[in-house]
This record gives structure tokens, C-alpha cells and sequence, in this order.
């Protein structure tokens, strides 16, 4: 799940559960004595039951912090988990030595299990399921009591219709992605067909940037499968502001005037206006602006220093300048791939991120092997790793 669509769905799961959990128990112990069974008393089951509201309602201002963080995704699992927890200790503390009063459960306990195809989530189905099985297990060794048969049997039976449910909608979220995808991928292969018809370096140049990008990506290890998909075809369209240079210029055998490189250099502003409400590659227009920033704050469009280029800017500098080092120009041979190899470590502090060189010491291996393996002449397509 994306992360904006992951936000708004954990908001209203957490919205409805708190309204839930609340709602049902004031109607059930004060409500409903009152109005509805008038020979009980209204009024909790004991004083631990105020646990469950305190320990949950305390979890609001952590799950704000992880959502201003981009954490949300783990909002989910704490809230459960710790209303599995609390539920768990509240019915032992009340009934323990009186299991003949034991009982237990809330309607929101019905609402978790069913919106459990709403997040997508595998992982997160079976920790909600088997947490509330073992829950009521445990209750019931425990307490010594056989009443917790006909909740694990509830919840055996609305999980299954959750998890057939589940599997619905991720099969048409699938088939939905896959034709994004397709759709996108030919809007990328368009637009750098059309930027090869000025520059024929482009097309093989934007691939292979890409494919280094991907490759020092994964080995940093901080990107889900949808940022590094966005971030490769961000790569492929890096220089997508050279449409705006004029051949001349562009296509120029000998070294540019200062005039001409100050044209050259407006290629990522015009890159990044471009592309930037593009679905898909939006998230990623950084790299489109700022591959040529250094780290040394010396690079442009905006002289950013240090941490403030963006990491994937960054990255992709690395695989944008070791690629322009090993193959030919219009005005040059490329130069051997130990050159090149050379050349980044030598740039570590002054044109690229330091931690990241090192990172490329130990991804150069596999760089080595694409370039040795990568059919020069052959047509562009996608490098299929990012779908897998």
C-alpha cells in the first residue's frame, strides 16, 4: 500500500476502532442496565477495566509521531497488539478466582478482524487473527473456564470471510498496479524515445544510470519496492530537460563556452518542472533536480550542501558520473571502468556523499558486471528487477 493511501486507511481504522471500543462499552455497562435490563447495575466490571482506555488513548500521541515520521505503517500493529495485551491482563485481573463470572469481548473485537482486507497485509491478518485466538486461549487455561469455545469459534469463522476477502482485493489491486505500471512504462519509453531523437547518448545513458541507481539502492537498504520503482524511472528520465537545450549545444564536439554551460545547467530545473505531477515519478523529482548537485554545495541548480540534497539525488549522482566516465561522448572515448572507480573514491567528501562511496566500494562488483554484460546495441527496455 502506498504511503499516503496506508495513512488516511490507519486514520479512520484507528477513528472508527476508538469510537468503537468506547461507544460499545458506555452503551453495554451503563446504557443498557439502565434502559434496557433493568435488574443489573450499570457501571464497569471492575476498576481495571479503565486500563483499556487509558493505555489506548495514551497511544495517540504516538501514532501522530509516527505518522509525522513516515512510520505509519507500524501505527497498526502497536494498536493491536496493545489492545491484545491490555484486554488480555484486564480479564485476568477481574475474573482471576471467579472464573463462573468470566465474559469478555466487544464488538470492536468484530470490526478489527473485518477490516483487516483493507490494509492488504498478510503479515498483519495473521497477527490479528492468531493474537486473538490466543488471547482467548490463554484465558481460558488460565481462568479454567470453556467460555472462550465460542469467541475462537467466532473469530475462526470471520476470519475466513476476511481472508477470502483479503485475497479479492489484492488480486485487483495487482491487476490495477500492473496496468499502471504498463501504462507508465510506456509513457517513460515515449519520452526518452522523443529526448533520443536530439541526443542518441541519452537512451543508453538514462538505462544504465538507472540500473546503477537500483543496484546501490537495494544495497543501502533503506527503500520499499514502490520507492525504488519510483526512483528508477526517475533515473530514466534524469536528463529529460535536455529537450530544452539546443542541438548546437548539445550535440557540440568541442568544449562549451560558459554561456553554453550555463544553458546546459538548466536542464534539471527544466527536467523536474516537466515531470513533476507525473503519478509515479513525482516522489522521486529530486533526482531529476538535484543529480548534479555536490556535496561540497559547489554543484547546481541550487548549490545544496551535504544532507540537504536528497539521498536518492545523491545516489544517483554517483551512477550518473561513473557512467558518463565509462562510455564515449561526442568529444571523448570512455575511460576504463577502474578509472572511473578511481575517480569516486577521489570525489568522496567533495562531489559525493562519503557514506555512500562507501556503499558503491561494496555495490561496484555487481556495476562492474552489469557494464561488461549490458548489450550496447540492443533496445531499450526495463530492467526487470524492480518488479521482482
Amino acid at each position: 500500500m502506498l504511503p499516503q493511501e496506508e495513512k488516511q486507511t490507519v486514520k479512520w481504522f484507528l477513528i472508527i476502532s476508538y469510537l468503537i471500543l468506547i461507544g460499545y462499552d458506555f452503551f453495554y455497562y451503563y446504557l443498557a442496565p439502565i434502559f434496557i435490563v433493568e435488574d443489573r447495575n450499570s457501571g464497569l466490571p471492575s476498576v481495571y477495566w479503565y486500563l483499556n482506555y487509558i493505555v489506548l488513548l495514551g497511544l495517540i500521541p504516538t501514532s501522530f509521531y509516527l505518522s509525522k515520521i513516515n512510520k505509519q505503517y507500524w501505527i497498526k500493529y502497536l494498536f493491536i497488539i496493545s489492545y491484545l495485551v491490555t484486554a488480555f491482563l484486564v480479564d485476568l485481573l477481574t475474573y482471576i478466582g471467579k472464573p463462573e463470572e468470566y465474559f469478555s469481548g466487544n464488538i470492536i473485537e468484530v470490526f478489527l478482524i473485518l477490516s483487516l482486507p483493507l490494509f492488504l497485509n498478510n503479515r498483519f491478518f495473521w497477527v490479528v487473527t492468531l493474537g486473538f485466538t490466543a488471547k482467548y486461549l490463554l484465558t481460558g487455561l488460565i481462568l479454567n473456564t470453556s467460555y472462550v469455545i465460542m469467541p475462537i469459534l467466532l473469530i475462526a469463522i470471520l476470519s475466513v470471510m476476511s481472508f477470502f476477502l483479503l485475497v479479492r482485493f489484492q488480486g485487483y489491486v495487482r491487476a490495477i498496479s500492473t496496468a499502471y505500471d504498463d501504462q507508465l512504462e510506456g509513457i517513460v519509453k515515449g519520452v526518452i524515445a522523443t529526448l533520443e531523437l536530439k541526443d542518441p547518448y541519452t537512451r543508453g545513458h538514462s538505462e544504465r544510470v538507472a540500473s546503477y541507481s537500483l543496484l546501490l539502492a537495494k544495497e543501502i537498504g533503506r527503500f520499499s519496492k514502490e520507492e525504488q520503482k519510483s526512483f528508477y524511472y526517475a533515473c530514466l528520465l534524469h536528463d529529460i530537460g535536455k529537450v530544452n537545450i539546443p542541438d548546437s549545444i548539445l550535440m557540440k564536439p568541442d568544449r562549451l563556452t560558459k554561456e553554453e554551460f550555463e544553458i546546459i545547467k538548466s536542464h534539471p530545473e527544466v527536467g523536474a518542472e516537466a515531470v513533476k505531477d507525473v503519478e509515479g515519478i513525482k516522489d522521486s523529482i529530486c533526482v531529476i533536480r538535484s543529480h548534479h548537485e555536490r556535496w561540497d554545495g559547489t554543484g547546481y541548480p541550487d548549490q545544496l550542501k551535504g544532507e540537504q540534497i536528497p539521498l536518492l539525488a545523491r545516489v544517483s549522482a554517483i551512477a550518473d558520473a561513473f557512467d558518463a566516465m565509462t562510455s564515449s561522448r561526442s568529444y571523448r572515448e570512455a575511460m576504463p571502468v577502474e578509472e572511473a572507480y578511481r575517480s569516486i573514491i577521489e570525489g568522496k567528501g567533495s562531489q559525493f556523499d562519503p557514506e555512500l562511496v562507501e556503499q558503491f566500494i561494496k555495490v561496484y562488483p555487481s556495476w562492474v558486471k552489469f557494464h561488461e554484460k549490458y548489450p550496447w546495441t540492443k533496445k531499450w527496455e526495463m530492467l526487470k528487477e524492480v518488479g521482482s
